[in-house]
């Protein structure tokens, strides 16, 4: 697999089912996320860049962190700590708040918190050409709302908390799914998750790594919650 460029300083690589992204600024580049099976992230964007390349996690769900192992120092939302697996655990981690700014060097990404799918899912937007790499909230294909520290309601609030940014989104890179996207998706989501909690669409059972969950298709993406 090689990288997929989609502009001159931002790429993505697609992992088995998930996608990680190289941003390059004036000054350093930045993963957002790396990958599942890899397990060489880093080495894979030396072959794009030779800037000082740093780590940005989404969220922290296995197929996120597989080349976490490469970095010292790790920038993420602290409250996705409580998600943070063992043996990475030691790494250094840089807290990035909601609203906090992330500059490469005239590319400023904009931290956005969107907690739901893990307490610390946080999402950024480069604020110059609007792409907003969103993690796995934002998506079209299926979002994991089972098990623990998934939270719907958390979910929905987090969504609608987005719409204000929503003009100043151009297109959505999420890690699963299609891509880009359009920012439209955002209220179908909302409007979605809310007949979900609401119970007014009905479930079809499936098996998903050993655990028997409800699916629900609410149109543009499915929800796998308990």
């Amino acid at each position: 697999m090689d990288w997929i460029k989609i502009d001159d300083n931002t790429y993505l690589y697609e992992d088995c089912g998930v996608r990680f992204f190289l941003l390059i600024g004036k000054e350093y580049a930045l993963l957002i996320d790396s990958g599942m099976q890899v397990g060489n992230a880093k080495e894979l964007a030396l072959s794009i860049t030779d800037k000082e390349i740093k780590l940005f996690n989404t969220h922290t769900d296995p197929d996120h962190i597989g080349s976490n192992g490469e970095f010292d120092e790790i920038y993420m939302n602290p409250a996705e700590l409580i998600n943070y697996s063992k043996p990475y655990s030691s790494k250094s981690i840089l807290p990035v708040y909601d609203g906090d700014i992330i500059d490469l060097g005239e590319r400023e990404l904009l931290a956005i918190a969107l907690p739901g799918h893990t307490p610390g899912s946080t999402a950024l937007l480069d604020k110059r050409s609007g792409m907003l790499f969103s993690g796995d909230p934002i998506q079209d294909g299926r979002i994991f709302m089972f098990g623990p520290m998934r939270d719907l309601s958390a979910y929905i609030l987090s969504l609608k908390r987005l719409l204000k940014y929503k003009d100043e989104i151009s297109q959505i890179y999420p890690c699963h799914g299609t891509y880009p996207l359009d920012s439209s998706i955002i209220d179908k989501l909302i409007e979605g998750a809310q007949r979900v909690e609401k119970c007014e669409i009905s479930a079809k059972q499936a098996e998903v790594f050993g655990n028997t969950i409800n699916a629900y298709d609410i149109g543009v993406a499915t929800l796998l919650c308990d």
